[in-house]
C-alpha cells in the first residue's frame, strides 16, 4: 500500500461513517472493509479512448461517403445541385435535395476604401423540381448556406459579360445614328500573353460580315473599371460601368453598361460531421474526468485496533492528506 498504519483503541464502524462522511463507497464483510470513490477517473481514460475512435470513424465516414465539387454560376442563372457534386468513393451516395437547383438571385462585391476587395455576397435561393422555394439565404466567406445536408460555400468570383451601347453615326446629314447594345461574353486572360493576375477580357467586333479579326478589346480586373482599346491595340481609355460616360473609338461612341459577375461556390457533403462533433465532446468530458483521482481504502478490526492501508492513482499527497486527516479524527 501507499498509505498504512494502525489505529489502537478504535473501531471499524467509526472508520466507516467518517470515510461515508468523505464520499467514499464503503463495502463490510465482517472485519474487514473496502472503500473507494473517483472510479469515474479509472473508467474514463476508456471513454477518451472511444472518443478519439468516435471522431476517427467520422471523419472516414465523411472522407468515404461524403460528396463535394465546386462550380462557377453567372449573376441571375442556375444550376441542379447533383451536377456539382462529385463522389469521393463507392460508398457515396448522393442526398435528397440533389434533384433541387440553385438559383443565383444576386452577386455583389464590397471594396475597401483602398479599392481593395472587402467581401463578397451571394444572394441564394434553393427551389425544389415543384418550383418551389425552399430557402433563400445571402451568404459569404465563412457564412456558408445549409440545406438538405449539402453546405455551400462562397469560395471566388469572376466576371461573366458586359453590356455595351455602340453608336454609329450615319454620315448623312439629318439622319439620326444607329444605336446597339451588346451582351458580351468576358474570358479569363489570366497567364494568357503576358496577361499577369486576374484579369478578364471580351471583344467587340467592328464588321461582322468581313473581317472578324478586327474590333474593340476591353478588359477588366473588377467591377469598378474597364480598359478600352481599338482596333489597332492602342489604349484609349478608362470607363466605370454603368457612369453613362460615352468614348469614341474608331469613329464609334461607346458606353460602358452593366458588367455581371459569376460567383464561385463549393458544394459539399459532411455525413460524418455530427459524429466527428460527438466524438470531440465526448473526448473534452472524459478527458477532463480522467484527471479525478481512484482512491481505495482497506481496513481489518483486530482485537485492539484497526489495520488501514490505502492507495490512490493520482493526488498521492492529497490522499495522504486525506488519510491522516480521517485516521485522526476516529475516536
Amino acid at each position: 500500500m501507499d498509505e498504512g498504519e494502525a489505529v489502537p483503541r478504535a473501531r471499524l464502524s467509526d472508520l466507516n461513517e467518517l470515510l461515508a462522511q468523505r464520499g467514499y463507497q464503503v463495502f463490510v464483510k465482517g472485519k474487514t472493509m473496502y472503500a473507494f470513490k473517483g472510479l469515474i477517473g479509472r473508467l474514463a481514460p476508456i471513454g477518451v479512448h472511444a472518443a478519439l475512435l468516435f471522431t476517427l470513424g467520422g471523419s472516414a465516414y465523411s472522407g468515404l461517403g461524403g460528396l463535394s465539387g465546386s462550380v462557377m454560376v453567372p449573376d441571375g442563372t442556375s444550376f441542379e445541385i447533383g451536377s456539382g457534386l462529385n463522389r469521393g468513393s463507392l460508398l457515396s451516395s448522393m442526398p435528397g435535395i440533389a434533384k433541387s437547383s440553385v438559383q443565383v438571385n444576386d452577386f455583389t462585391i464590397d471594396y475597401l476604401p483602398n479599392g481593395q476587395v472587402s467581401q463578397f455576397y451571394s444572394d441564394l435561393s434553393v427551389i425544389d423540381p415543384k418550383g418551389k422555394e425552399l430557402t433563400r439565404k445571402t451568404i459569404s466567406v465563412n457564412i456558408p448556406l445549409r440545406a438538405g445536408g449539402v453546405t455551400m460555400y462562397q469560395t471566388d468570383w469572376a466576371l461573366s459579360s458586359m453590356q455595351v451601347t455602340v453608336e454609329k453615326p450615319s454620315g448623312v446629314e439629318g439622319v439620326a445614328s444607329k444605336e446597339n447594345t451588346y451582351v458580351l461574353p468576358m474570358a479569363s486572360l489570366e497567364g494568357k500573353s503576358g496577361f499577369q493576375g486576374r484579369i478578364w477580357g471580351t471583344f467587340l467586333p467592328l464588321d461582322f460580315e468581313q473581317d472578324q479579326r478586327r474590333g474593340i478589346s476591353i478588359v477588366a480586373r473588377d467591377f469598378q473599371s474597364v480598359a478600352i482599346y481599338d482596333s489597332k491595340g492602342a489604349f484609349a481609355g478608362v470607363r466605370r460601368p454603368e457612369s453613362k460616360k460615352p468614348i469614341v473609338v474608331d469613329g464609334l461612341n461607346i458606353v460602358i453598361g452593366n458588367v455581371k459577375g459569376s460567383t464561385g461556390l463549393e458544394l459539399k457533403t459532411d455525413p460524418g460531421v455530427p459524429y466527428v462533433y460527438a466524438g470531440f465532446a465526448g473526448l473534452m468530458v472524459t478527458s477532463f474526468l480522467s484527471l479525478l483521482s481512484h482512491s481505495q481504502i482497506w481496513a481489518i478490526q483486530e482485537e485492539n485496533a484497526i489495520v488501514v492501508g490505502g492507495k490512490s492513482n493520482r493526488a498521492k499527497e492529497e490522499f495522504k492528506t486525506e488519510l491522516d486527516d480521517v485516521l485522526n479524527s476516529i475516536p
